[in-house]
C-alpha cells in the first residue's frame, strides 16, 4: 500500500493488526518522545489510544535519527516499512527512510508501562493460528503464515498478539525470574510478577499438558536482549531472581525481545544443591533400578567422563542397568572409519567403578555402519547398556549387527526370546535413515525372571523454526521421522506383548520430543504407560532439558502394563539443568533413574516395600502381585 498521510499518530501507523496499514507509504509530522537509542536508530513513543491493540511505540531506523536524544520530543517525516531479516521472522514496523526529523523540545520523561499491572501477558497459546489438539505443538505444522493472514490482534488471548501490541513501547518488568541459562549472546528468558503456567519448584516453566487440554506455550516469558547502554546481562540460571528491567519491546532473531535500557542485576541465585535420587538400593531380585542418561558425545578422551561417572554413582546410586545415549566410537570425532566403542564404554565403566568405590559394570552395544547413524561425522554415536552382573544378566544369545534386526519369538521353554540379544530394531527401515537405531535386549534377574528393554535415541529437532516465527504452528523439525520411529519401536514392543501380554517391558531414552506433542509419541503411549504417571510425578516437575524459555522432558521412560500395575518410582535428577553455569554441566540432559518391579513375587510388592523402606512408600504400589 502506498499513501501519503499528514499528522499521523503512532497508534495509527501501528494499527491493530500485525502489519501497519500504512506500510510503504509516506507519513509526515509524526510526533513522539525518544525513549531509547542505539547505533542503528531510536525509538519514539506517542500518546496511547483507548485501543490496547495499537502500540504507541515506533522504531526509527537510520543515521538521520541520531541527531535526537532520549527525552526529546521530535517530529518525524518518512517512509513506513515492515522489516524482517529472515524469511520466517515476523515483521517489525518502522520508519526506515527518514525525510526529516525536528526536535521540538527536550527533557521529557515517558513513564514505562508496567507489565503485570498495566498490561499482563496471556499464558496459553502463541497465536490463533496454532490450530490443533496440541496447539503450538500440533501436527501437521507450518500450515499457515501469520504475516500472510495479518490477523487483527487479540492481545488478551494470544502471546504473539500481546507482544506485537506493545511493539516499540517502553515497558518495565517487576521482579523478573530467569527460566534458563543465558544464550551465547548474553540474552536471557524471564517472566515477571504475573501469572504463569507450568511453574516448577526451581522457578522454571515446564512444557506440560493436563486432562487433554492444549499444552501452554509460555508466551508469558520474554527474551531480554543486550542492554542499550552497553552494560552486560549477568550470567543467569533457572530460578535466578533479577532486579527490575525497563526497556523497549522489539522483534529480532525470530523472537520478541525487550532491549533493556541498562542490564539487570542478580538479586538472588537459587540453591545449587542437587539432591540424589531418594531410593538408593534394591534388595529384592524383582525390583530393578534403571538409569537413563544422554552423555553428550562421549569419547574415550572426553573431559566430562568423571562428572558423568560421579552423577551415576552418587546421584543415581549406581543403577542395576543404565541406558546411555551419544556414545561415540573409540576415535571420537575423528572421521577415520573406526566404529568400535569398547574403549569409550570401558572408560565410562572404569570411571563409575572409581566414583562408586567398586561397582563394576559390564557393557554392550551394536556397532553401526560408519557414518550411517547421524551425529557429528566420524563420531558414530550410538546407544548402549551398562549393567551390574550381580543383579541382572542378558539372556544368553547372539549379539546382533548393524543391518539385521532382532525379532521376538517364543523359545523352546515357552518364554519370549529375541533372535539377537541384544539386537537392533528393524535397522534398515526408512525411519532410521541417518539416525541412531534402538537397541532391544532381553534380561533375567538373579532369580531367573525375564524382562525386556529398548534403548532409543530418536532424530533431533534439526530444521525446527522459531516458536515465535511466521510459520504456524511452528515447524517441529523431523517430527515426521520421530513419529515413524516411535511407531517402529511400538510395533516391536507390540510383538513382545502379543506373545506375552504380561511381559515386563521398559522403553527409555532420548526421544527428542515433548510428551505434550501427543501425536508424535502416540504410538508408544497407546501401548505403554509413562513412568511419570505411574509414579505420580507432578506435571511441572517432569523435565530433563532446558531450551529457550522452557524446561522440558525429551528423555522419556515408558513401561508395559505389567510393570505399571506393580507401581514404581522415578526421579529426574537435575544435576545439569540446575548447574551453576553452562560450563559446569556434564551434559545438556539431566539423567533419570526409576525403581521398578519387573517380575511377580510370592509376597505382595506393597508388603516388601513397607518392610524394606517404610509405610510411606506403600501407596505407590497399586496392586497385589
Amino acid at each position: 500500500m502506498t499513501m501519503t498521510s499528514w499528522s499521523m499518530s503512532i497508534t495509527d501507523i501501528q494499527g491493530v493488526a500485525f502489519q501497519s496499514p500504512y506500510s510503504g507509504g509516506l507519513v509526515y509530522d509524526v510526533t513522539g518522545v525518544v525513549t531509547a537509542k542505539d547505533r542503528y536508530g531510536i525509538w519514539i513513543q506517542g500518546e496511547s489510544s483507548d485501543d490496547p491493540r495499537a502500540s504507541s511505540g515506533l522504531r526509527l531506523y537510520g543515521n538521520a535519527a541520531h541527531s535526537a536524544n532520549v527525552g526529546d520530543l521530535v517530529s518525524i517525516s518518512g517512509r513506513v516499512a515492515e522489516y524482517r531479516k529472515a524469511p520466517n521472522d515476523l515483521f517489525l514496523t518502522q520508519i526506515d527512510r527518514i525525510l526529516s526529523i525536528k526536535t521540538l523540545s527536550s527533557g521529557h520523561v515517558v513513564p514505562p508501562l508496567v507489565l503485570g499491572r498495566d498490561r499482563t501477558p496471556p499464558n496459553n497459546q502463541f497465536s490463533s493460528l496454532d490450530i490443533g489438539k496440541d496447539g503450538w505443538l500440533s501436527m501437521p505444522n507450518n500450515r499457515t503464515l501469520l504475516e500472510h493472514v495479518n490477523a487483527t490482534l487479540r492481545p488478551e488471548e494470544f502471546g504473539l498478539d500481546f507482544w506485537e501490541s506493545l511493539e516499540g513501547q517502553l515497558v518495565t518488568i517487576k521482579s523478573p525470574t530467569a527460566t534458563n541459562f543465558q544464550d551465547r549472546f548474553g540474552s536471557l528468558w524471564v517472566y515477571g510478577d504475573w501469572p504463569v503456567t507450568g511453574k516448577n519448584e526451581r522457578g522454571g516453566l515446564t512444557v506440560h499438558f493436563k486432562d487433554g487440554a492444549m499444552p501452554p506455550a509460555h508466551p508469558e516469558a520474554i527474551f531480554i536482549g543486550r542492554a542499550l547502554d552497553g552494560s552486560r546481562n549477568p550470567p543467569v540460571v533457572m530460578g535466578a531472581k533479577l532486579s527490575d528491567i525497563t526497556g523497549v519491546v522489539t522483534y529480532q532473531f525470530g523472537f520478541y525481545y525487550i532491549l533493556p535500557l541498562s542490564a539487570p542485576e542478580i538479586l538472588q541465585y537459587p540453591s545449587f544443591d542437587v539432591l540424589p535420587a531418594p531410593f538408593n538400593s534394591s534388595v529384592h531380585p524383582c525390583q530393578i533400578r534403571i538409569g537413563d542418561y544422554n552423555v553428550e558425545n562421549m569419547s574415550p578422551r572426553s573431559h566430562h567422563i568423571p562428572k558423568i561417572a560421579a552423577h551415576t554413582a552418587n546421584y543415581l546410586h549406581a543403577p542395576d542397568i543404565v541406558f546411555v545415549q551419544e556414545i561415540q566410537d573409540d576415535s571420537g570425532p575423528r572421521n577415520d572409519g573406526t566404529v568400535s566403542a569398547n574403549k569409550t564404554l570401558r572408560a565410562l565403566s572404569d570411571a563409575i567403578k572409581k566414583a562408586s568405590g567398586g561397582v563394576q559394570y559390564d557393557f554392550v552395544n551394536v556397532e553401526p555402519l560408519d557414518n550411517k547413524d547421524g551425529g557429528a561425522p566420524g563420531s558414530n554415536i550410538r546407544v548402549a547398556y551398562l549393567w551390574r552382573p550381580e543383579r541382572v544378566s542378558l539372556i544368553p544369545g547372539t549379539i546382533g549387527n548393524a543391518t539385521v534386526g532382532t525379532t521376538a519369538v517364543t523359545g523352546d521353554d515357552g518364554n519370549v526370546v529375541l533372535t539377537f540379544n541384544p539386537g537392533r530394531i528393524d535397522p534398515l527401515h526408512d525411519a532410521w535413515e541417518e539416525s541412531r537405531k534402538p537397541l532391544a535386549a532381553a534380561w533375567q534377574t538373579s532369580s531367573g525372571a525375564r524382562f525386556y528393554t529398548v534403548n532409543v535415541h530418536f532424530s533431533s529437532k534439526r530444521g525446527s523454526s522459531s516458536t515465535q516465527g511466521d510459520a504456524r504452528p511452528p515447524v517441529n523439525g523431523r517430527a515426521e521421522l520421530r513419529t515413524s520411529q516411535a511407531n517402529v519401536t511400538a510395533t516391536f514392543v507390540g510383538s513382545i506383548l502379543d506373545l506375552d501380554e504380561h511381559a515386563s517391558v521398559i522403553v527409555a531414552g532420548d526421544m527428542n520430543e515433548y510428551a505434550a506433542t501427543r501425536s508424535v509419541l502416540h504410538p508408544l503411549s497407546a501401548r505403554l504407560l509413562d513412568i511419570n504417571d505411574v509414579a505420580r510425578v507432578p506435571a511441572a516437575e517432569r523435565y530433563t532439558y532446558a531450551f529457550d524459555q522452557n524446561a522440558q522432558e525429551i528423555d522419556h521412560m515408558f513401561v508395559s502394563e505389567a510393570v505399571a500395575a506393580r507401581g514404581g518410582d522415578v526421579e529426574h535428577v537435575h544435576v545439569n539443568t540446575w548447574a551453576q553455569s553452562i560450563a559446569e554441566r556434564a551434559s545438556d540432559h539431566d539423567p533419570t533413574v526409576a525403581r521398578l518391579w519387573v517380575c511377580d513375587t510370592a509376597e505382595t510388592a506393597s508388603d516388601f516395600v513397607v518392610q524394606k523402606w517404610g509405610a510411606e512408600y506403600a501407596p505407590r504400589v497399586q496392586v497385589v502381585l
